[in-house]
């Protein structure tokens, strides 16, 4: 039995010893002809820097729906104005029917037509005009700052200025207008007018004119506004203290805001 018997020698738990570090490195890690950089790798150096990242894709969207409501905001207020003055400017119209001022000239008369030593031509010309309000709620208040003039054949003979004064309701008015000035090259310019008598038997005016005024719907006065009338008329001359014949004139309005 003693020949069969083995002897198993019992293992106890012993602890093993640690293992030992990882061996340092003899080189550096950087080559000894290439400087240390503080960017990094110097491979890497020279490369461009990578771009910013994109905000997410919920912040845009975001964005984009605060600039669509902002302009839809603005689109649908800038709609209401537009049709609130639209039907203010309705309501008014059918309320005071509003019509166009009507203005005819009368009478023209030459005072004084006469050349000068400095070849200049000195006129003198008094209006009549008539202004017609055909309205019947609606008042036209003519303010300072008006001008008139009259040209013949594109030279302006002389000027002036219409009176202050407010207009009611249906009312027609007659207004006498002084108009004076001096005319450069006269001699060409009473040349012109001979030729022009003798081959027609009559001479063409222009008048232009320029009034600001206020109109009244009702008690409300409205801002001003400026009405610019142009005339043509043909008279059968233009001697001074003559009876002057009007052979035909028409007028044209218009506004000016």
């Amino acid at each position: 039995m003693g020949d069969n018997q083995r002897i198993h020698p019992l293992h106890h738990d012993v602890e093993s010893p640690p293992s030992p570090p990882p061996p340092q490195p003899s080189a550096p890690l950087v080559p000894r002809n290439m400087s240390r950089s503080d960017k990094g790798d110097p491979e890497l150096s020279n490369q461009q820097p990578p771009p910013p990242p994109l905000p997410p894709a919920r912040n845009r969207r975001s964005r984009r729906g605060c600039c669509c409501k902002f302009l839809c905001w603005f689109i649908s207020i800038l709609l209401i104005l537009v049709v609130a003055i639209g039907a203010t400017v309705g309501i008014l119209y059918l309320v005071f029917r509003p019509k166009l001022p009507k203005y005819s000239i009368n009478e023209i008369g030459v005072t004084r037509f006469d050349l000068s030593n400095n070849d200049s031509l000195s006129v003198t010309f008094n209006l009549t005009i008539t202004a017609r309000n055909p309205n019947k709620r609606i008042g036209i208040d003519y303010r300072g700052g008006s001008h008139i003039s009259a040209y013949y054949n594109g030279t302006k003979l002389c000027d002036g200025s219409l009176p202050k004064f407010y207009q009611g309701h249906h009312n027609t008015t007659v207004l006498n207008i002084p108009l004076s000035g001096e005319a450069e090259n006269a001699t060409a310019l009473e040349n012109s007018l001979t030729q022009q008598l003798q081959q027609s038997g009559s001479v063409p005016l222009r008048l232009k004119a320029k009034q600001p005024v206020r109109i009244k719907f009702g008690k409300l006065k409205i801002f001003k506004i400026t009405f610019r009338v142009r005339c043509w008329i043909v008279v059968d001359n233009l001697n001074a203290n003559n009876s002057i014949r009007i052979k035909s004139s028409s007028c044209k309005f218009r506004l000016k805001l």
